[in-house]
């Protein structure tokens, strides 16, 4: 059925949902995880270097006749690493050479002082073939002889960022099939999940069937048993002749429930057929209006219809007179004494015809208006008992808009009152469809 398709599409949704979030956060972390790591070991190794450069330069200073060998601290690390050392007045006082490719980014660097004394940063920089050169550099302030000297140390890195993103890259492609496969996985899960729920309610459903069939013989005895008890002329005390019209007034409640429900468990088992023809919407709706006016002056109720005119629509007369007659019945149950109801056929053309039932009843709350066609669902559930009503009249309505293509809406206002605007095909197909 469509309801446990829906839902199962909605639990596959949002399972979807809750794993993408976690996957997105998983590669993120793994992504800052991968990336502070790399940063650590490469600025530990550019501070271990600063520091050997800063020795280096100390000692050969004050041992000015020792053969200068500042590479030394250079065996552990590769050609990637470089330094330059400038003094007070920007002058370059010694330096070990960067790739001459990224030489003026570095100096750029430098001279641009994007980088404060101490730090460990990274920078990058798109080359001339759209690639992105990436350096680490870190700075180190050393004074010899009075004189302040800063050490510039840094590494090309390009290489370790590409495989960074990379690995990344190849995070979220596994992410990605690793989302489609738990949304598979979760919809058939969802599906495993919801076949107790889908048997539970098939039972219901042929229990709805079969209790509605069961009741309707005893129920049309009862009443003919109340009818001839009524006849008889030999029942003249009041109060008998009262409790035989209770008993047929609770008869005929049972009969409208029966009945509703026989049509649910019907549209439930797609066994409900439509026969179109030709029919008048304003006539049907003239005559609803007609049909209900002794119920209406009944509860003291003015009872109305506008702007009723010939509108020609293939449909199926007694389901329109059924949804007719639910909305207007509806309107009247739930407007208190001396209220108004209006049955209004409202646009027309030449592919629909729209009609709307208002009245000045109890209205309906916003949090409400989604769920009142929902079956046996009703706002005041205590008055709507003291109305007659069983909470099944807009679902069936919405069942009948369903196999005419029709559409329904709500506007509604608590104390104020209700509008309920019902739009339908005027050029449905003629012919039966079930």
């Amino acid at each position: 059925m469509e309801m446990f398709g829906r839902s199962r599409r909605q639990l596959t949704l949002t399972y979807s949902l809750v794993m993408c979030l976690f996957l997105f956060v998983l590669i993120f972390f793994v992504h800052k995880t991968m990336d502070w790591a790399m940063f650590s070991e490469q600025a530990a190794e550019l501070s271990d270097a600063a520091d050997s450069i800063a020795e280096t330069r100390a000692y050969y200073v004050h041992r000015p006749n020792a053969a200068a060998d500042e590479n030394w601290f250079y065996r552990n690390t590769n050609d990637r690493l470089f330094f330059y050392v400038f003094n007070e007045e920007k002058k370059l006082v010694g330096f070990v050479r960067a790739s001459f490719k990224i030489e003026s980014f570095i100096m750029d660097v430098i001279t641009g002082e994007k980088l404060e004394t101490g730090a460990t940063e990274v920078f990058a920089q798109p080359n001339e073939f759209g690639r992105t050169t990436t350096i680490m550099m870190t700075s180190k302030e050393i004074r010899l002889n009075g004189i302040t000297q800063t050490i510039y140390v840094g590494k090309d890195v390009t290489a370790l960022y590409s495989g960074l993103q990379k690995a990344t890259y190849a995070l979220v492609f596994l992410g990605v099939i690793a989302l489609i496969l738990a949304t598979i996985i979760g919809h058939f899960m969802a599906g495993r999940a919801i076949i107790p729920l889908r048997e539970a309610y098939d039972k219901q459903k042929q229990f709805a069937a079969d209790a509605s069939h069961e009741l309707r013989t005893p129920l049309a005895v009862v009443m003919a048993s109340a009818d001839l008890l009524m006849a008889d002329p030999s029942i003249k005390e009041p109060f008998l002749r009262e409790v035989i019209g209770d008993v047929k007034s609770e008869v005929k409640k049972m009969s409208k429930l029966v009945s509703d429900l026989l049509l649910v468990a019907r549209s439930d088992n797609n066994a409900l057929k439509m026969t179109l023809k030709k029919i008048d919407l304003g006539e049907l709706l003239k005559q609803n209006v007609r049909m209900m006016k002794p119920l209406a002056e009944k509860k003291n109720i003015e009872l109305s219809g506008e702007n009723f005119r010939k509108v020609s629509m293939i449909a199926d007369e007694q389901k329109i007179k059924q949804l007719i007659l639910i909305l207007a019945d509806n309107a009247i149950k739930y407007t208190p004494e001396g209220g108004k109801v209006i049955v209004r056929l409202e646009d027309v053309d030449s592919s629909s015809a729209t009609f709307s039932v208002r009245d000045s009843g109890i209205g309906i709350d916003e949090k409400d208006k989604e769920k009142i066609f929902e079956r046996f669902y009703r706002v005041d559930k205590a008055r709507s008992r003291e109305a007659g009503g069983n909470g099944l009249g807009l679902s069936i309505a919405t069942e009948i808009l369903r196999l005419h293509e029709g559409k329904i809406f709500v506007d509604s206002e608590p104390g104020v009152g209700t509008k309920f605007t019902v739009k339908l095909k005027t050029n449905l197909k003629k012919k039966s469809v079930s």
